[in-house]
């Protein structure tokens, strides 16, 4: 062999090493921190040996990806780590509860590498049980509480920065639907509206049905229409538990999403009269988790397909599905929250994946996903000596 081609040769199977290495790192970043909630347990639901906790992360550095380098444990024992807010609010102050618990925590993250517990609070009033948390403007949160009493609908409460409830209004409408449970909660200031929706946090062989979704005033919290889901046929079972709503890239289209994998686009949401329009059936009937929109896509976990899918929704009356990820057999996706100004997103959940934080990306034009080769074990010694899994649940980028 000359001296040439061994060069070209040594060449190619550099480029061809850099390639496989250059695959194996992880994506440059645009936030330095990722920021989880979870709990130390060893079995879900919590068998309440550990406690719940916040958890900061490195990802900033390519060397070392991944590094703890905050934890705070609190007080409540591992029941259920449930939801924070969706992405870091401007004031870097976290909501997160522990549903079961009936305990929330707000963190104070303005020095991620050292975290506090600025507040913590159970019930506002006689609204207990919050479930979801919507960052305004003025610094105050939105939070859809399940329930008022000990099992009567819940309600819509504004709580400011210490979880202190500053008004509330009830989310019973008998009339309509007996069975409302608020679960998440969308707040679109631009429109003066709000959208929450409906699925009860209890074994789903005692879950009374419900299938609506609930337009609100923002400005006087007013209940303004309990929208009942048309029923999609022959599938009626679709519009079972609304568990999460959207808000499209358009700024007025709002897709609501049940937990047995419906798709409905919610119309003239400032009008006298909002309704709801069936546009989608992702198949299976497993699809409890927390979407997000980029661009032109809807990206969402489905349970019973083990996947994340995108849905194209430039025409949001007739999604197009774009792309799909399959995260094998015993994978049950849950939480997906994108990182600001990139086209990646974290994965949380259960069953293969309960004990992991993994990561993947969409492609903008396209709509394919994929997963990316790297991941944060939660199985490990914790500084505060818990030494074995944890479950983590909300989780944002910083």
């Amino acid at each position: 062999m000359t001296l040439g081609r061994c060069a070209k040769v040594g060449a190619m199977r550099y480029l061809a090493l850099a390639a496989i290495l250059l695959a194996a790192a992880p994506v440059p970043s645009h936030s330095r921190y990722l920021v989880s909630w979870g709990m130390e347990s060893r079995v879900f639901p919590g068998d309440g040996i550990g406690h719940d906790f916040i958890a900061v992360f490195d990802i900033g550095d390519q060397a070392n990806f991944g590094r703890l380098v905050a934890m705070l444990p609190v007080e409540t024992r591992a029941q259920m780590a449930h939801h924070t807010n969706s992405t870091m609010p401007p004031n870097h102050l976290v909501f997160a509860n522990d549903f079961m618990a009936d305990r929330s925590y707000i963190f104070d993250l303005n020095d991620p590498l050292k975290p506090r517990v600025a507040a913590s609070f159970t019930d506002a009033g006689p609204y207990s049980h919050p479930h979801s948390f919507a960052y305004l403007s003025s610094g105050n949160v939105l939070a859809a509480f399940q329930l008022k009493g000990a099992d009567a609908p819940g309600g819509l409460v504004e709580l400011d920065s210490k979880g202190n409830a500053i008004r509330a209004s009830g989310a019973s409408d008998v009339g309509v639907d007996p069975n409302v449970r608020p679960y998440s909660v969308l707040a679109i200031e631009a429109l003066d509206r709000v959208v929450t929706t409906t699925a009860p946090m209890t074994p789903l062989e005692t879950r009374e049905p419900t299938h609506s979704v609930q337009v609100w005033r923002l400005s006087d919290l007013k209940l303004l229409k309990t929208v009942m889901l048309p029923e999609p046929k022959p599938y009626a079972v679709a519009r079972d538990y609304t568990d999460d709503a959207a808000l499209l890239s358009d700024g007025k289209t709002v897709l609501v999403k049940t937990s047995r994998c419906g798709l409905f686009a919610l119309n003239d949401l400032t009008e006298e009269n909002p309704s709801a329009q069936f546009v989608y059936d992702y198949g299976g009937r497993g699809c409890d988790g927390v979407p997000f929109v980029v661009g032109n896509y809807y990206v969402q976990a489905t349970k019973t397909e083990h996947s994340i899918v995108a849905l194209d929704v430039r025409d949001p009356s007739h999604p197009v599905e774009a792309g799909r990820l399959y995260l094998g057999p015993a994978a049950l996706p849950h939480w997906l929250s994108l990182e600001p100004g990139t086209n990646r997103f974290v994965i949380t959940g259960y069953g293969s994946i309960r004990t992991s934080i993994h990561f993947a990306t969409i492609d903008l034009h396209t709509g394919a996903l994929a997963l990316e080769p790297y991941s944060i074990d939660f199985n490990r010694k914790w500084p505060d000596g818990w030494d074995g899994p944890a479950i983590p649940h909300g989780t944002v980028f910083y």
